[in-house]
Parts: C-alpha cells; sequence; structure tokens
C-alpha cells in the first residue's frame, strides 16, 4: 500500500468498478473484488488497513446482503463503514440494508461529485470516531497499567511476610477471571456481566489481606498447627473484612462490596464445613466460591513452607476427587472444561499483554453502547479506573503524590498523608507552611529543576533527600514522573510520584535478592543460582583443583509416606543445617530439588580425606525417630573437563551406582574413564571407611 486510505470495492460489473476506481483513484488506493466471496476473503486478508466498503446487493455466489451479514457476525461492521451503492431502489431493499448496519445508500445512476463527497465525508467521519476510541483506549490502557500495578505491589506485601511469591495474587487473579468466563458461558444462574468479571477478579488481589494481622511465628510454621494456632491462623478471613468495612470512604463500590464477600467468606465450604460463618451453598456469594477454588488451586500448585508444589494435573485431580474440600458443581464441571486453558493462561500470563487486550475490550465496548455517547463512557471508565488507583493507593504502605501546576496543589496518599501528619490535599505548596516544612528549600528546587528538565520521551527522574516522618529525619527516594500537556511545544503540567525509605527499602531489595538466589525451605542456595557461582570460579579458576558432590537422601519417600510431608520438610532442613556446618568456609551448598544436594569445593592435594570429612560430617545424625543416611557421588576437575555440566553429569553417574549397590555410602567418577562418556561401568562405589584407596 501507498500509505493512502484504502476503499474496496465490490461489484459483479467490470465497468461499476471501473467507473468507482477512476473517480477515487487518485485520492485512495483501491481494491476490487467481483463477487460477495471474493469481498468476504478481501476482508479477511486486508480488514485492518480497509477504511470504507463500496458495495453492490445483486451479485452472484454471494449478494450484498450475505456480505452485510457476515461483517455484522465478525463484528467487520463495527470498524469499516459500508455505502451500498445499488439499483435496487425498493424500500424494502433499502430498509434491510440500514439495519444490516450500512452507513449510507447511493441508487444508480450516481452522480460522480456526490459519491465522491459522500465517500470522503464517511471516512472522516469514521477516522475521528476511530482517532477518539484509539485516544481513549490509550489513556485507560495507562490507568490499567497503573491498577496491574497497584495490584502486584499489594501482592507483594500481603505475600511478603509469610514468605510466599507475589505471584500468588496474581495467579488467583488470573484464574478468579478464567473461571468467571467460563461461568458466564455454561449458565446465567449468577447474572454475571463483563464488569461483574473485571471486579470480582480485581478484588481477588485482597482475598488473604486480613493475613497482615497474623502472627510471624504462625504464618510461618512449617509444622502443623497446634488448635490455638489454627483458631488464630482462621481469624484472617474477618479481620481482612474488617480492615475494608472500616474504610471510611467507597463504600458503595461494587469493587469494594466484592472485595468484603471474599475476604470474609473464601474459606468457607459448599457443605458448610467451612468459616467464619459455617456458610453452605449458594448461601456463600459466588465472588467467595470462585476465589476459594482458585487459591486451593494454587496453594497446591505452588512450593509452600510445608509443603513440594504439585502439578497441574495432580491438582486438577485432587480437586475434582473431593480431597480438598467440597464446591459448587458447577464450578467443578467450568474446572473440567478450563483445565488446559488454565496451564495456558498461566503459562502466558503477562501483565503487559493482558492491560493490552482489556484496552481493545473497553474500545470495542464504545461501539457497543449506542445509550451513551463516547465522551459518557469515557467519562465512566476514567471514574471507575479513578476510583481503583485511588482504593488500591490507600492500602499500599507508601508515600505517594501527585502535583498539579494549575491550580498549583499536591495531592497526598491517605497513608501517606498519616504518615507525615499533614492533609491529603495542599493547595499552593509553595506557599504552604506545611508543605515548605515537609522539604528543605533547596531538595525542593533542584527537584523542580529535575522534572522541568524531562521532556515527554524520557520524563522520569530519581531524587535523594531527607523527609521528616513521625518527628524524625529519614533519607527517602523520590521517584517522579513529569506529565506534559499534548501542544506544540508540549506544556510541562505537573507529576505524580512516590517517596521510598532508603533504608527499608534496601532491605526489601536484599530480602528479595536472597529470596532469589536461596532456596525457600532449606535456606542453602537454590540449583539456578549454585550454577552461576560454580560457572564463576571454574571460569576464574587460577591454580588448584575443584570437586562436585551430589548427595541424595536415603529412604526419603518412607518417611514422607509414614510421617507426612510436613515432617519430611523438617527432615530436609535438619540436613541442610549439617551440610552448613559440615562444609569449609568457601564451599558452595545448595539444594538440587527435592531430596537431592551439591557441595562444591576447591583442593589442593588431598582430595581423598576432605571429602570423607564432609561426608561423615553430613552423614548420620537422628531427626525425631529418622536417621539420616545419605548416599553421594562425586567428579573433580582431576577427573574430567572442567566445566559444570560434566562434572554435574559425571557426579550423577557416580550417585547413580551408589544408589544401586546398597546406599549409604560414596562413589567418586573414576578417573581411568573419564572419557567413557557416561558409561554407568565408568564409576566405582567406596564407601567411607575405604574411601582414600581408589578403585
Amino acid at each position: 500500500m501507498t500509505g493512502k486510505q484504502t476503499i474496496l470495492i465490490i461489484d459483479d460489473s467490470e465497468m461499476n468498478r471501473a467507473i468507482l476506481a477512476d473517480m477515487l483513484g487518485n485520492e485512495f488506493d483501491i481494491i476490487e473484488a467481483e463477487n460477495g466471496r471474493e469481498g468476504v476473503a478481501q476482508l479477511q486478508k486486508h480488514g485492518p488497513e480497509i477504511s470504507l466498503v463500496l458495495l453492490d446487493i445483486v451479485m452472484p455466489k454471494m449478494d450484498g446482503f450475505g456480505v452485510l451479514d457476515l461483517m455484522n457476525k465478525y463484528h467487520w461492521i463495527e470498524d469499516i463503514p459500508v455505502i451500498m451503492i445499488s439499483a435496487e431502489r425498493g424500500s424494502s431493499h433499502i430498509e434491510r440494508a440500514f439495519e444490516l448496519g450500512i452507513t449510507d445508500f447511493i441508487s444508480r445512476p450516481f452522480d460522480a461529485l456526490i459519491v465522491h463527497r459522500r465517500v470522503v465525508n464517511t471516512i472522516l467521519l469514521y477516522a475521528k470516531q476511530k482517532r477518539l476510541t484509539a485516544m481513549v483506549a490509550e489513556q485507560i490502557y495507562e490507568k490499567e497499567q497503573r491498577s496491574s500495578l497497584m495490584i502486584d505491589i499489594l501482592s507483594h506485601i500481603v505475600e511478603f511476610r509469610n514468605g510466599e511469591s507475589g505471584m500468588h495474587v496474581r495467579h488467583v487473579h488470573t484464574l478468579t477471571e478464567t473461571l468467571l468466563k467460563f461461568l458466564l458461558r455454561k449458565t446465567d444462574k449468577y447474572r454475571l456481566t463483563q464488569t461483574d468479571i473485571s471486579v470480582i477478579s480485581t478484588a481477588s488481589a485482597l482475598h488473604d489481606i486480613g493475613k497482615i494481622a497474623i502472627p510471624e511465628e504462625i504464618l510461618n510454621k512449617p509444622g502443623r498447627f497446634t488448635d490455638e494456632e489454627f483458631a488464630i491462623m482462621k481469624t484472617h478471613s474477618m479481620v481482612g473484612a474488617e480492615m475494608l468495612e472500616a474504610l471510611p470512604f467507597y463504600q458503595d463500590e461494587p469493587l469494594v462490596k466484592a472485595a468484603y464477600q471474599i475476604c470474609r467468606w473464601h474459606h468457607e465450604r459448599w457443605d458448610g464445613r467451612g468459616y467464619p460463618d459455617g456458610l453452605k451453598e449458594d448461601e456463600i456469594p459466588i465472588s467467595a466460591q470462585i476465589v476459594a477454588l482458585a487459591d486451593v488451586y494454587d496453594a497446591l500448585t505452588s512450593e509452600r513452607v510445608y509443603k513440594p508444589a504439585f502439578s497441574h494435573d495432580q491438582a486438577v485431580n485432587m480437586i475434582l476427587n473431593g480431597e480438598c474440600g467440597t464446591f459448587n458443581p458447577l464450578l467443578m464441571d467450568c474446572l473440567r472444561e478450563c483445565a488446559d486453558v488454565i496451564l495456558e493462561e498461566l503459562n502466558s500470563d503477562s501483565l503487559d499483554s493482558r492491560s493490552r487486550r482489556e484496552m481493545q475490550n473497553i474500545a470495542r465496548e464504545l461501539h457497543k453502547h449506542e445509550e451513551l455517547t463516547a465522551s459518557e463512557r469515557t467519562l465512566e471508565l476514567l471514574e471507575h479506573e479513578r476510583m481503583k488507583y485511588s482504593f488500591f493507593a490507600s492500602l499500599t504502605k507508601e508515600i505517594q503524590f501527585e502535583y498539579t501546576v494549575t491550580p498549583p496543589s499536591i495531592v497526598l496518599s491517605t497513608w501517606g498523608a498519616e504518615k507525615l501528619g499533614l492533609p491529603e490535599t495542599l493547595m499552593d505548596p509553595y506557599q504552604d507552611p506545611q508543605a515548605r516544612a515537609l522539604i528543605q528549600d533547596s531538595d525542593l528546587e533542584n527537584l523542580a529543576d529535575m522534572l522541568h528538565s524531562t521532556t515527554p520521551g524520557s520524563p522520569v527522574v530519581t531524587y535523594d533527600c531527607k523527609l521528616p516522618v513521625e518527628g524524625e529525619e529519614r533519607w527517602h527516594r523520590i521517584i517522579a514522573r513529569a506529565s506534559w500537556s499534548s501542544e506544540e511545544p508540549p506544556r510541562y503540567t505537573g507529576c505524580i510520584g512516590k517517596a521510598l525509605d532508603i533504608h527499608s527499602s534496601r532491605l526489601h531489595l536484599e530480602n528479595l535478592e536472597r529470596q532469589a538466589s536461596h532456596d525457600a525451605l532449606t535456606g542453602l542456595l537454590n540449583r539456578d543460582y549454585a550454577k552461576m557461582r560454580i560457572m564463576e570460579r571454574l571460569a576464574d579458576r587460577p591454580a588448584g583443583n575443584y570437586a562436585l558432590a551430589i548427595l541424595d537422601l536415603d529412604y526419603f519417600k518412607s518417611a514422607n509416606d509414614t510421617y507426612g510431608h510436613m515432617f519430611g520438610d523438617q527432615v530436609l532442613k535438619f540436613l541442610a543445617e549439617r551440610m552448613r556446618h559440615g562444609i569449609r568456609g568457601g564451599d558452595i551448598a545448595a539444594r538440587v530439588g527435592g531430596d537431592e544436594f551439591l557441595i562444591f569445593l576447591e583442593y589442593k592435594a588431598d582430595l581423598e580425606s576432605t571429602i570423607d570429612g564432609i561426608y561423615n560430617r553430613v552423614n548420620g545424625g537422628v531427626y525425631e525417630d529418622f536417621t539420616i543416611s545419605v548416599s553421594m557421588g562425586v567428579a573433580s576437575t582431576e577427573m574430567v573437563e572442567a566445566d559444570y555440566e560434566t562434572l554435574f553429569r559425571r557426579a550423577d553417574e557416580a550417585l547413580y551406582v551408589v544408589k544401586n549397590s546398597g546406599k549409604g555410602h560414596y562413589s567418586y567418577y573414576h578417573r581411568e574413564h573419564a572419557q567413557m562418556g557416561g558409561d554407568k561401568s565408568a564409576v566405582s562405589p567406596i564407601d567411607g571407611e575405604d574411601s582414600a584407596e581408589l578403585i
């Protein structure tokens, strides 16, 4: 295409197509189709590029009404205007054409000037409408991004204390949305709308907010709760509901009402055996029923301090088999039908793609709500987003602010205003003594200069300064985004931003880094981070040799089967502690996965005594009634190539021999067979007493 707008002419008369093409060809790119079927094929191929369709009624293979039927079926008519040009002047034909969505009707014979004018007017009208829709969609998209960001921040706040990933809340949101969509298709019993799906899915982020009030020693307890501890744990649902009920604003908003229902009742059960109120069946709001199911699924498929993660199929089967309590039979049907979709959604879930899809849906909604003008619909949606943003801002523990130049004012988040001891709105902050006391004049001037020096393409600034918080000056990092008008040249209109306590943020980042590098259960390094550290050591190694050992906890399955997974987790932690005390200062210890561990060490001359000492310190010991027995395979850079993958593979082969020859001892990968590439006979088992003698 040339950059001109494109017109599709669908007419079985070559002469008619030629006349119209001659009239319009200088201003527009022309695509021609000689019947309705070919016209539909062109719409499928070039749909987004086509600005207008000129359509005849009477044609072979498929007439004009057939084309309009398909354009309605696939919603093309909402984006592509159609002018019907035909010799058929009967009122029934014209009436039917308008009912099917055409924009205009021109009778043959036609006047070239009239055709040209109507074509141009129609294209201009739809172009303006598309620009408006795109502008509104982009504005709401930006606000949706902020709303999603607030959900992620809130997710992290809620989950951070109990050592779980903030992805739990994001997953529950995705699962809730997916299940609701399938329920909406399956039944109209609950009278759900697309708006309900959006509200309930968003409110699901708050389902566990009451855990903020649960003591950390209970929240993070790896073993079984006592009756007293479980009673305390169960209070989180009512605490969360009471927190929402105590909000001094937005009580009539659907989002707050849905969040209250979810917080209070997402631990109720279909058979009435849940808490806190013992509701049963449809006494439980459908929002809470859906989130309960989503919560159980994600808990099963996520690793916790008290259990490993189950696979998707295992989790679905456990729920459907009634191993996790009873649920609404309709929801069980939905889970069966959408199980594959759930897996796909969780694997491909992306904040950006998710928000983009929502914005496209919103843009399409503008065409469907005839009772609203575009501006009314825009205001309604923007108000909804403003409400959501304010609501989440009130629940996050950050000093958030918005500054506008005209009129000059600062609006603080509710929590931020309370923390600083200021009103939420400060008018004319350069003159207000409370605002002037908040920040030093020099810092205010520096920050203002930085914001005025930004551009629309690079609007974000970072500035460190002291702020008085609760009577004490503390260093904060201000992160602000300047706002610019759409005028030419653009005009600075203000900024939005937040102030982070640098000390708290640094601790937070250190904690996040530790979460990324360490195994959550044992506190040892995780496999990926250990691999990176080992590869760095091997790449930078000066002189000396290195060894890698893989350890496997013998009879671990029987411990799990006999005493349960919580006991098994304690055994793993017990072994990890023995490893920490059994290795030397520069050695690396990591959990590879399950009951398998890794040790990497440097040695100079006497590998045998070093390995023997580590093995004897790790092996043995008793946790309650379970005796610790470890099998171990070892490979060293004297035996094989000095790269991580080779060392790991050879150590694993050595472990294989141990596991198949009685367990409870260790083996080296045999140096005489270092080039045999995986032959299981290339390793020989050596028990602890004979470890100094390589066979």
